[in-house]
């Protein structure tokens, strides 16, 4: 996108890459809140333009703040982000029903099935997952699925 582009002579399509890229540097801050070593993510869910719902990965409430064991493992009750933001939705007026979903890391298979259920009609991310089979069966569903590759700075580009 050129610079010296004002917002009125973009097209819907370059305003929508811009907002995607907003609100996932918005998520990729979010998961600094996580208290995992390992891996921090960070998650949004968006509809018509509004934070509908975040999440982060981190353990379940009221449990302690420590995601891994002495030897760096993970522990198994660890949520990830995209699962702490569908489930916060359960707990709030809000319906997920065609949003956006906003995560730094691509799901994983787990979490692919809750954004199905959820009603979630497009998935934005910015670091791929060592396994692609959460984002074939979001493909497989239907859901638009968008990889937009990681700055330095916070920026994003689409790819």
């Amino acid at each position: 996108m050129e610079l010296n582009k004002t917002h009125h002579n973009m097209t819907a399509e370059e305003k929508q890459q811009q907002l995607d890229n907003r609100y996932l540097r918005m998520a990729r801050i979010w998961a600094e809140n996580s208290y995992c070593l390992r891996r921090q993510v960070g998650a949004l869910v968006v509809k018509d333009k509004m934070i509908i719902s975040d999440g982060y990965n981190g353990t379940p409430s009221g449990f302690d703040n420590v995601c891994e064991d002495a030897n760096q493992a993970t522990f198994p009750y660890v949520l990830h982000a995209e699962a702490n933001a569908i489930t916060k939705l359960a707990r709030s007026s809000n319906n997920s029903d065609g949003s956006t979903l906003y995560v730094t890391a691509s799901p994983c298979i787990e979490c692919a099935k809750l954004i199905i259920q959820a009603g979630i009609r497009r998935v934005v991310y910015a670091e791929k997952y060592r396994l692609e089979d959460g984002i074939h069966l979001l493909c497989k569903a239907g859901i638009e699925v968008i990889y937009m590759e990681q700055k330095n700075n916070y920026g994003t580009e689409e790819k």
